[in-house]
């Protein structure tokens, strides 16, 4: 089984305004919620493959009993924590630019943190955990080390998409998949990155410290995947750009699901950028036929 972990979920309120007059009145020419949050994207996107998952996490007031009903509706399988605190509400705002207000989160209390820890202590080896996104402030800053403990104290795979400390932190427990772009790449340690070469240079570091699988966007100059005994580029396909939220999440499933069905990470690659491409293409998450579409577009090579 795979299991997506989002600890901050929400739910996206994409406004399209045509003419943002700020201080004045404006009305929305459309609007759209949808459920949110790292790992719930991911679990979108796998239910489209058609890789059977499990999403967990932290729901909290009708805002969470609003993601919790569309999941449903989608028939995709979940087991969140419920807690007493709102789920929160992040707004996308289009107005020619995109504006993105993103709620703290809930309170998360001891006892609901412990709940979803337990949940985790039943996985077993042949499965793979996605931990996505960041963590609610009252979580403290440790409890991804707690959840990536927690699989591998299973012997459960798992793949973190985070950044900076709580991403260092879990690379001695060897996660499957890293997905850092080359900007967080650059940041994670503290350096300007001017060149391919470089990014891969700093992509191996990752490799050493930990992590099995490296995947780097490079936005429109393709995406790198990074082994212990090579370095692949893919090229992006052609498109449209229409939607910045999911894209990254979307390519982790398509790689993931791909992987966890096949054993091949070549062919894992290319469904995570054809994944992250059709994402990207639309207003929502990537559907199946728009990936099946894509996927041929993808041409990879080794470096």
């Amino acid at each position: 089984m795979i299991y997506t972990v989002t600890l901050n979920p929400s739910i996206d309120y994409i406004v399209e305004v045509e003419d943002l007059k700020l201080g004045n009145l404006n009305r929305m020419k459309r609007d759209l919620k949808l459920p949110g949050g790292k790992g719930i994207n991911v679990s979108r996107v796998l239910d489209q493959l058609g890789v059977e998952n499990t999403a967990l996490g932290f729901l909290g007031g009708f805002t969470g009993r609003f993601i919790a009903d569309k999941l449903r509706e989608d028939s995709i399988k979940s087991d969140f924590v419920f807690v007493a605190d709102d789920t929160r509400i992040n707004i996308k705002l289009k107005h020619g630019d995109e504006t993105e207000i993103n709620g703290l989160g809930p309170v998360i209390r001891d006892e609901e943190a412990q709940q979803l820890l337990d949940k985790l202590s039943h996985l077993q080896q042949n499965d793979i955990v996605i931990l996505s996104g960041s963590a609610p402030p009252s979580l403290g800053g440790d409890f991804y080390q707690k959840l990536t403990r927690a699989c591998g104290q299973s012997g459960a795979e798992f793949v973190i998409d985070t950044t900076g400390k709580a991403l260092m932190n879990a690379l001695v427990h060897k996660p499957l998949l890293v997905k850092p772009n080359h900007h967080e790449l650059a940041e994670l340690y503290g350096v300007t990155i001017n060149s391919v070469e470089e990014i891969i240079t700093y992509g191996r570091k990752l490799l050493e410290e930990g992590a099995k699988h490296v995947l780097i966007s490079m936005a429109g100059e393709g995406a790198l995947l990074i082994t212990e005994q090579e370095v692949y580029r893919a090229t992006v396909p052609s498109g449209t750009v229409k939607n910045s939220v999911g894209a990254g999440d979307s390519m982790i499933a398509g790689f993931v699901g791909t992987l966890f069905l096949t054993g091949d990470p070549i062919e894992a690659f290319r469904a995570g950028v054809a994944s992250g491409s059709a994402t990207a293409f639309s207003d929502d998450l990537a559907t199946k036929e728009e990936i099946e579409r894509l996927r041929p577009q993808v041409q990879i090579s080794k470096l």
